[in-house]
């Protein structure tokens, strides 16, 4: 941290931080094969989670221009509309798209958050630049080059987030969000290492949206449309260093006035590795289960423990059962440990006893389970009502393992006639690197289907073949490739 007087005027050189993340994003050696080929497939799965988005009405009035009709002949597409917009607001649209469900990748350590949030930013940069230099006779960049901008993106996000809490201080994870996709966006709009590092000093001197949206008893749907503002927000930084806007050379260490001192008790930011490609090789999908993260193997365990728990409730109705015990991670118990009632769809898909409860009832758990007419049934109160939460340190341990990474829980039900279910524990979910090969098939399924009824026929069976080819894929220019999702 600087310890330059507060009354000097003189500027110093920039924060390490920034010039970090500048000259990483102008290196162009950056990408394992691995990464790439995760890439792909988390592509099409933040597609996949977009098409899931469009039959919320709560999601899609929220898509558009900023103002009626103030749409952009050549501007960036949103997905599954007919939107062409300047690529600010594009971003905005594509981020809210694609985070809405809480069902794209996730990435989890010190700090959480979802690194595809990103490709709001990303995608709609890269569109809106392949339609003017289109428009010029120049190539539009490929989807190659896009996939090595988001493994970037991911890199940042994920790479800060290993040793840095940010939300122990109150802060949520779409501050990085916005950093990552701050110095990205500058890139490719063709911004120099300076103008990068001024972007991402502005990045830092708006501080951070605070979590009160993401814990009880304030929990709403802005968390679905947190990273598509901050998108929007990064995308606005690029665009405003590329006219040559002053940068703050000390945002982070400035004494009294920088981010340290403001935001994050005066302590610096702390580096498990350095940046290459880690974050995208590791990242994790949601496959299965619209849920928060952290309990998406409780989820798989409800899942098992489904058949028991139907038998009894067949027979003796929900009173047959005494208690659920479920052990999980710290992190979880900080996040998604709800007791109460719970207001509404965002309340419900980060309520750790909610997402044991529908599984354990219906033996499924679908967006549609976090509706108020499914949460009416009176079953999954007094289910969570007998729901008891701990932590089970091994859990808490591997979690934080850099080998491992590991997102444990168990679930064991017991029964007032004496008897339990067998107590079933999950490790790491199906999205996990160490169950890519079983992985990968039911996602690129949930592709599949999502796509389905969003778009024609024609275009959805090309997205498929497509997707089976890596070398065309890689190959396609990104404005072809997002003519693809017009509707």
């Amino acid at each position: 941290m600087s310890h330059a007087p507060i009354r000097s005027a003189v500027r110093p050189p920039p924060d390490a931080p920034m010039t970090q993340v500048a000259d990483y994003v102008l290196d162009p050696a950056v990408g394992s094969r691995e990464a790439y080929e995760t890439a792909r497939f988390m592509l099409l799965d933040s597609l996949a989670c977009a098409a899931l988005a469009m039959d919320h009405a709560e999601c899609v009035k929220h898509l558009g221009p900023l103002v009626p009709g103030a749409q952009m002949p050549g501007g960036a597409r949103v997905p599954y509309t007919r939107y062409r917009l300047d690529p600010a607001q594009a971003a905005y649209n594509i981020g809210t798209q694609i985070r809405w469900l809480d069902f794209n990748d996730t990435w989890l350590a010190a700090e959480w958050g979802h690194p595809s949030d990103n490709l709001g930013a990303i995608l709609a940069v890269a569109d809106y630049l392949g339609h003017q230099a289109q428009a010029q006779g120049k190539p539009a960049m490929t989807v190659r080059e896009v996939l090595g901008w988001a493994i970037k993106a991911h890199e940042i996000q994920g790479g800060y987030a290993l040793r840095n809490a940010f939300n122990r201080v109150g802060l949520d994870h779409v501050i990085l969000v916005r950093l990552a996709s701050t110095a990205v966006a500058t890139a490719m709009l063709g911004g120099n290492r300076e103008q990068i590092i001024t972007a991402v000093s502005h990045s830092w001197i708006d501080n951070g949206a605070l979590r009160t949206y993401r814990h009880a008893p304030n929990t709403g749907p802005r968390k679905s449309w947190a990273a598509g503002d901050a998108c929007r927000r990064a995308v606005i930084h690029a665009l405003n260093a590329l006219k040559g806007v002053v940068g703050y050379p000390s945002a982070l260490t400035a004494p009294t006035w920088g981010f340290y001192d403001v935001a994050f008790d005066g302590k610096p930011f702390e580096f498990e590795r350095p940046f290459g490609s880690y974050v995208m090789e590791n990242v994790l999908f949601k496959i299965s289960f619209p849920a928060e993260f952290h309990a998406q193997t409780a989820v798989e365990c409800a899942m098992q423990l489904h058949p028991y728990v139907a038998s009894k409730l067949a027979r003796g109705g929900v009173d047959a059962v005494e208690r659920i015990a479920i052990e999980t991670q710290q992190a979880a118990l900080r996040i998604i440990d709800k007791t109460g009632p719970l207001a509404n769809y965002a309340d419900r898909d980060h309520c750790l006893q909610y997402m044991v409860a529908a599984p354990l009832l219906f033996g499924r758990l679908t967006a549609e389970d976090y509706t108020d007419a499914v949460a009416a049934d009176p079953r999954i109160d007094a289910l969570r009502a007998r729901t008891t939460v701990v932590e089970n340190p091994r859990f808490t341990q591997e979690y934080f393992d850099p080998d491992k990474r590991y997102i444990g829980n168990s679930v064991q039900v017991f029964f007032k006639d004496g008897t339990s279910t067998p107590n079933v524990c999950v490790d790491y979910p199906i999205g996990h690197r160490r169950r890519r090969s079983e992985g990968m098939p039911v996602l690129m399924r949930k592709f599949e289907d999502a796509i389905a009824s969003k778009l024609p026929e024609m275009q959805a069976r090309t997205l498929l073949t497509l997707a089976s080819s890596p070398g065309g894929f890689d190959a396609m220019p990104i404005t072809q490739f997002m003519a693809l999702f017009d509707r």
